[in-house]
């Protein structure tokens, strides 16, 4: 099973290239973008193409799934990207935590815009705004909390692609969702693993026993202790990864005829406690790792560079 550690995760489905371009051709009508990004994994994610994408629009960052992370690392992680330029709110879309703060600070990120509109003459000018985020970033859940029963469906607005839907918060305030879409290829294999732990990745393209292994290794080196009393066992220093693996099907009854584990449900099993909160409040990622992170991709890069064929010349 040692094989497992290594393993690079990547999944860009046709659809995603389809979603970029709907998003990039609605940029064009909004004021202010609006990304979700898991609690849990703030880096891993932050979609690049966003940043590519809305360069030029005001941003807001939502700190989501607030209520499955550790309350410090979110507070350093809002920190980070304030520094970086953006607006940022730690919110809980299931319980609608924070949720109350969004309107105001999109409208205050316009306000300039709107004065100097109405210094113009145009008197009534909405402010609009656009979702965005990776899949399973909770998006589905904030958009039905934000939105609640009072707003309205404004219907497709000239140069959108039919099928978009505008919805009116209020009578200055409209709201444009958009697909969930990851970017072509991590650079980076930690990112790439945290996507699929939370569940960013299809759970269907991923091997559910290399997905456990490496959730064993992240939660040992980070939180081993928290992974012992979570099943009843002991962790030694000296144990490799599969041997832990092995522990935890047998505490949790996971095996096949035999009696030997079964690791695929097993695998499973690991994937659901964490995204369930069974862990309890679990960041598993920090902006001091973003370094090192960032280091490490871009000499796998390099790597990949190298042993691509060189092109001969032309003879003369």
């Amino acid at each position: 099973m040692d094989e497992a550690r290594g393993h690079t995760v990547q999944w860009y489905p046709g659809h995603m290239t389809k979603s970029v371009r709907m998003m990039n051709e609605s940029l064009k009508l909004v004021d202010v973008v609006i990304e979700l990004l898991d609690s849990r994994i703030p880096y891993s994610s932050k979609n690049p193409e966003i940043d590519k994408l809305a360069k030029n629009k005001k941003r807001i960052i939502l700190l989501n799934k607030s209520d499955l992370s550790d309350e410090n690392a979110t507070k350093k992680w809002a920190e980070y990207y304030k520094n970086q330029g953006f607006e940022v709110i730690a919110i809980d879309s299931i319980r609608g935590k924070n949720i109350g703060k969004i309107t105001g600070t999109a409208m205050g990120l316009m306000k300039e815009t709107i004065e100097r509109d109405k210094a113009r003459g145009r008197i009534f000018r909405p402010v609009r705004a656009m979702v965005a985020g990776i899949p399973n970033v909770g998006k589905s859940a904030f958009i039905n909390k934000y939105v609640g029963k009072a707003a309205a469906k404004t219907g497709d607005k000239p140069g959108v692609t039919r099928g978009k839907q505008w919805i009116r918060l209020k009578k200055d305030f409209e709201l444009l969702d958009t697909p969930g879409i990851l970017w072509p290829k991590f650079e980076d294999r930690i990112t790439g693993m945290n996507l699929a732990f939370t569940g960013a990745i299809n759970d269907n393209i991923l091997d559910s026993q290399i997905m456990g292994i490496e959730f064993i290794n992240m939660m040992r080196v980070r939180f081993a202790d928290i992974l012992a009393e979570r099943y009843g066992i002991e962790i030694s220093e000296d144990e490799a990864d599969h041997e832990v693996f092995d522990k935890i099907c047998f505490a949790r009854g996971f095996k096949v005829k035999g009696g030997e584990p079964d690791y695929g449900r097993c695998g499973k099993a690991l994937l659901e406690d964490f995204r369930s909160g069974k862990f309890g409040k679990l960041t598993i990622e920090m902006p001091e790792d973003i370094p090192a992170r960032e280091e490490a991709a871009e000499a796998e890069k390099q790597k990949k560079m190298e042993k691509k064929p060189k092109k001969s010349s032309p003879r003369a």
